[in-house]
């Protein structure tokens, strides 16, 4: 661990823009399970798609029967160690950006500011109206999926959902243009639990690396991506990040 933490602080001293690109492997330390390992999400559950979530009710109450019921578990965890670097890193003005795939909010919980974390899966720790874009906070809604009612927007009568990207539901296109852009301007592309096989997300790091970024993947396990990467460290991410921190 030692020799992984000292060459991850070399790449970090010399950044000047680095970007930080997040999955579901810097969060699992915090007991939120990942989607696709044997004992994920989706080997306990099948995803909702999102064209049955809009056109089924018996779809939409099994949706927000797993919200209230806490099925998935990506909320509710506290951020660790690997979540408080990054934002130890942000303050530096070391990490320009954020880019995470989850949807757990631990990158703001950890002292992210908002506007540094870009979420391309979207955000479970609330809901938004698929209309006109309301926000509004999961206990509010209780009451009213505790009536077995199904659940619109005071305001259009939209349907709400959970602020989370559903399989088949478009990608937020606000947010893959910030991350984008973040991907093609930063000098270090840092890449912290992610098996980089989601696409579009996953060909971001690799567009940092087209452009002439640093490429470094900090994963349990390989990606297929590995053979882009400058520096591939297969170790626990909170145990190195804070190593890493006490060498910057």
């Amino acid at each position: 661990m030692s020799d992984a933490a000292d060459r991850l602080a070399d790449y970090l001293r010399n950044a000047r823009r680095a970007v930080v690109f997040t999955g579901a492997g810097i969060s699992t330390e915090s007991g939120i399970p990942d989607f696709r390992s044997p004992g994920g999400v989706w080997s306990k559950m099948k995803p909702i798609m999102f064209q049955d979530f809009t056109s089924s009710y018996a779809a939409r109450r099994e949706a927000w029967n797993r919200v209230f019921n806490r099925t998935a578990g990506w909320t509710g965890a506290s951020p660790n160690g690997g979540h408080f670097a990054v934002a130890q890193l942000v303050e530096m003005g070391k990490v320009s950006s954020v880019i995470t795939q989850n949807v757990d909010n631990l990158h703001q919980d950890s002292g992210v500011p908002e506007d540094k974390v870009i979420e391309i899966h979207g955000n479970a720790s609330y809901a938004k109206c698929l209309n006109c874009g309301k926000r509004y906070e999961i206990e509010d809604l209780r009451p009213r999926w505790e009536a077995e009612e199904d659940i619109t927007c005071v305001f259009c009568t939209g349907l709400i959902k959970t602020a989370t990207v559903s399989f088949g539901q478009p990608m937020p296109g606000k947010q893959m243009a910030l991350a984008t852009e973040e991907a093609a301007r930063c000098d270090l592309m840092l890449v912290l639990g992610s098996s980089l096989v989601v696409y579009p997300a996953a060909g971001l790091p690799l567009l940092a690396k087209e452009r002439g970024a640093d490429y470094v993947i900090v994963n349990r396990e390989e990606t297929e991506q590995d053979p882009y990467a400058d520096l591939v460290l297969n170790v626990g991410i909170g145990e190195l990040m804070t190593a890493v921190m006490g060498r910057l």
